[in-house]
């Protein structure tokens, strides 16, 4: 299967505040967003990484115009006001070639290796897959009031991050079945799981963490920092 990546970047970042988008922010000498190309060129089964960004984005070409990766990087799409928008617009952008998609924040830029591997081993053999990592605290279910419902087993629960992995055509299926109610869907597994795909487990990894605050971006700087700047 021909292996494409949709790489989204169209978010607002309003919770991590700031000048500029969180991806475009520079922690150990680059850009975020650049630490997650370099990352994702570590798995050589992906042929192609389709960057989505905000409308009006004049940071992105900038940043890669010297850049040079195993994978073809495409020229980048608009997204839209919703995730899945930004996705369906991604997909229409892939070749036609590309069968097998993960969808990947920009803004987690330490998918190791491994981890990468693992999520399109699992989706090349079942359809359709996505990291998570077991959780660690007990998680309650409560009322609009803060009532507690119900106390889970964690057991059973998965912490889920990106990228997240299916069959082209899956993809393209629930977008359009789940038209009326895609803004329901926080990830893009639900999507997948509401249109009745099976949706299998793969190994995440706590490194694999989104830059979503100020103490988020702390973190990133003291890893690279302790990796010498290279990422993993």
């Amino acid at each position: 299967m021909r292996i494409g990546i949709l790489l989204l970047a169209a978010g607002s970042g309003s919770r991590f505040g700031g000048d500029i988008p969180k991806q475009y922010v520079e922690v150990a000498g680059q850009a975020i967003i650049l630490h997650t190309l370099a990352s994702l060129a570590a798995e050589s089964r992906i042929a192609v990484v389709q960057p989505v960004l905000a409308a009006g984005d004049e940071h992105f070409a900038a940043l890669v115009e010297d850049k040079h990766y195993p994978f073809e990087l495409l020229p980048a799409v608009s997204g839209g006001a919703e995730r899945s928008l930004s996705m369906q617009r991604g997909l229409d952008a892939l070749p036609q070639d590309v069968e097998l998609v993960a969808v990947h924040d920009a803004a987690r830029p330490l998918p190791s290796r491994a981890l990468l591997a693992d999520v399109l081993d699992v989706a090349e053999r079942y359809g359709a897959a996505v990291p998570g990592v077991a959780v660690v605290d007990t998680i309650k279910r409560i009322d609009a009031n803060g009532k507690v419902l119900q106390t889970l087993q964690r057991n059973t629960l998965r912490a889920v991050q990106t990228p997240q992995v299916a069959r082209r055509v899956w993809f393209e299926q629930a977008l359009q079945q789940e038209t009326g109610s895609l803004h329901k869907h926080t990830d893009d597994a639900s999507l997948l799981e509401a249109a009745g795909f099976d949706v299998y487990m793969s190994r995440g990894d706590s490194r694999n963490r989104k830059i979503t605050t100020i103490e988020d971006l702390n973190w990133l700087e003291s890893e690279l920092q302790d990796d010498g700047g290279v990422t993993r």
